[in-house]
């Protein structure tokens, strides 16, 4: 049975505030809990002034508090940004007050410059990433035995579980990273849906070493997920979103997430379409059970135990309904 999981971006749609895009999450989050996902998981983006997803951790409380089942996640925290050590008492504190609901995904995307040097300022040389690894490995275990320049420091709350550790990336590097730490990988297809990205999970799974975190590989795939009741009505959404990745992939950055009718109306430019073109081969568009089968062959390809979606689509109605028709496609109730 294919595992299914949400990753939310939290989208402005065109003519709501950040406010109502964060009261969506939260009732997507709810339909999800109800639906019999496994995982749900929200983002941190900075300068993205269309989706409301900047702080994951504080939306995260708010999510596990209102829903019972739900692993609630980071897809993902940007860890060069912080210090491992306060990282991990974040996520411990979140740990404590919902046991075994909590999810840690760290990636190292860079950000934009500005927003690289404001969240750097005044720091001095900066901990390389895979010592941040090292380093979150033992104040998520408790291992005051190993040798480490902050050997018998730990995070707190001292709980008795802990939150489950993932490490985000789109191949080679970050695979074989996840691999040496014996963490769970989870890749962004959406990112580079390529050859490259299978080859990478085929190394992490052949030279996966066991850890205080994990003694078996674990992969999760995300994919942008386009669903509509038809052909028609998903390709529509799809337009959408080609326009909402040419704004992002732009300098030109609306505060909202462009609405089907807006998107109708767009004229694009010969090396807009071309752009267009490329991008589509990111997501997987169609009827629930059109999406379904190609979550199937992705799940193949890539050797993935889990899938997430990304329903990052126009109109908060639509984003629920992708959610409840794929979950009627795998007969998830």
């Amino acid at each position: 049975m294919t595992v299914l999981n949400i990753l939310d971006y939290s989208p402005i749609d065109e003519g709501e505030t950040a406010a109502s895009a964060l009261r969506s999450t939260a009732e997507l989050a709810r339909l999800a809990d109800r639906l019999g996902y496994k995982r749900y998981w929200v983002a941190e983006h900075h300068q993205v002034f269309s989706v409301a997803g900047s702080s994951p951790e504080m939306l995260m409380m708010h999510l596990a508090t209102l829903t019972e089942r739900l692993r609630i996640g980071s897809g993902g925290v940007m860890l060069p940004h912080y210090s491992a050590y306060k990282v991990a008492e974040n996520f411990r504190l979140l740990e404590a007050l919902h046991p075994n609901r909590i999810d840690l995904g760290v990636g190292r995307s860079p950000s934009f410059r500005l927003v690289n040097q404001a969240l750097n300022e005044s720091k001095g040389k900066r901990v390389p990433y895979a010592q941040q690894l090292i380093d979150l490995e033992k104040y998520i275990t408790d291992d005051v035995d190993s040798e480490h320049r902050f050997q018998k420091l730990k995070a707190t709350p001292i709980t008795e579980t802990a939150p489950e550790l993932w490490l985000l990336g789109t191949g080679e590097g970050s695979a074989k990273l996840a691999a040496e730490r014996g963490m769970a990988y989870a890749y962004a297809h959406f990112a580079r849906p390529e050859q490259a990205g299978i080859d990478a999970i085929k190394r992490y799974r052949e030279t996966f070493t066991p850890s205080g975190l994990r003694k078996q590989p674990h992969v999760a795939i995300a994919v942008f997920a386009i669903i509509g009741e038809t052909e028609e009505q998903a390709e529509q959404l799809a337009k959408a979103f080609d326009l909402w990745l040419l704004f992002v992939e732009s300098d030109f950055q609306p505060p909202y997430y462009p609405s089907v009718e807006t998107a109708e109306k767009r004229r694009l430019s010969a090396a807009e379409r071309e752009r267009v073109e490329r991008n589509r081969s990111r997501m997987l568009v169609g009827t629930a059970e059109q999406v379904k089968r190609q979550i199937e062959t992705v799940a193949g390809q890539f050797g993935a135990d889990e899938i997430t979606i990304i329903p990052n689509i126009a109109g908060h109605q639509s984003r629920m309904d992708t959610v409840r028709l794929l979950a009627e496609a795998f007969n998830m109730q």
